[in-house]
């Protein structure tokens, strides 16, 4: 297994209005937080993306800073960059688009660089099924991990690609709602191993404030979410989990269920950071020393000794 992570996904600028404040046009983007989470690692981070001409140079600079490889990022003239807006709800769960602009999204056709082509872990983001697949296509050597993130409007209108996607991934990594959406199961753990049954040997079912289910076989594993006392922001948490995820995989050079517990905690302390601050400023600053003591805390809030008699 070598250390290169290869990532498909966006890079976009969001407008986010929480109950805690109002922003402007940011940097944003599955690609995007998912590099900047996997770069706290030992890993080589390799995106494939699309921008437009609108895309600000300061943040192409601070991606390539953080260490990410953008040869696989496309830029076209004359187009502008992806483009979404949201507001979020009191309860932070539920949120309402505002506006979509998909612009260069329309004309994307990845380009896997060569060196990226052997990569030993493979994070489709959140994204048309049809280019998910036209990555995997293009990989000279099959992948020892494949990981895919997808979401209800991929489910509801891409159903047929979207399971050929599936068929072929290891790891599936989606929300409480989107595994009954697609298993059009309300339990969890039947929705787990109908998902097993589609191709994928490791399902990771995220529930938000809720923490998130790790399933292989009939092995389950339950991370914890970290009770926090602000949060601001829950944009790009899902994508920096998975991103710290495929970050600590790339890094120790493992594939196993006790590895991905590992990393389910780490994708959750990386997700704990990113919803304090809006978009992607928790990523920007975070240090791996910082990321190590949360991983800690993390660790204390299940860690009990107890005695049966």
């Amino acid at each position: 297994m070598n250390n290169k992570l290869l990532v498909i996904g966006t890079m976009a600028y969001d407008a986010i209005e929480t109950p805690f404040g109002k922003t402007g046009k940011i940097l944003g983007g599955c690609a995007t937080y998912i590099g900047l989470a996997a770069s706290q690692f030992e890993t080589q981070c390799g995106l494939v993306s699309v921008i437009g001409d609108d895309f600000e140079q300061q943040h192409l600079d601070l991606l390539e800073e953080k260490g990410l490889d953008l040869s696989g990022v496309v830029s076209i003239p004359g187009e502008k960059t992806f483009f979404w807006s949201g507001k979020y709800h009191n309860d932070l769960n539920t949120r309402t688009t505002l506006d979509t602009q998909l612009n260069v999204l329309t004309k994307f056709e990845p380009i896997v660089p060569d060196n990226y082509k052997d990569a030993s872990i493979v994070l489709l983001g959140n994204l048309d099924p049809n280019l998910q697949l036209e990555v995997l296509s293009q990989m000279d050597v099959k992948p020892d991990l494949v990981v895919l993130d997808t979401m209800n409007f991929w489910i509801e209108s891409y159903r047929e690609k979207l399971d050929e996607v599936i068929s072929k991934v290891d790891v599936i990594s989606i929300n409480d709602e989107e595994a009954r959406q697609i298993t059009q199961t309300h339990s969890l753990v039947e929705a787990a191993q109908k998902l097993h049954a589609m191709g994928p040997n490791y399902v990771i079912i995220k529930k938000g404030e809720h923490g998130a289910l790790l399933f292989h076989d009939q092995k389950i594993f339950c991370a914890p979410a970290l009770p926090l006392e602000e949060v601001f922001d829950p944009t790009g948490a899902g994508d920096s989990f998975i991103g710290g995820f495929v970050g600590h995989l790339s890094q120790c050079g493992k594939i196993s269920f006790e590895e991905m517990k590992t990393a389910t905690i780490i994708g959750s302390a990386m997700a704990s950071f990113t919803v304090q601050k809006f978009g992607t400023k928790s990523l920007e600053e975070l240090t791996f020393s910082e990321l190590r003591q949360r991983v800690y805390t993390f660790k204390s809030l299940t860690e009990f000794e107890i005695e049966l008699t």
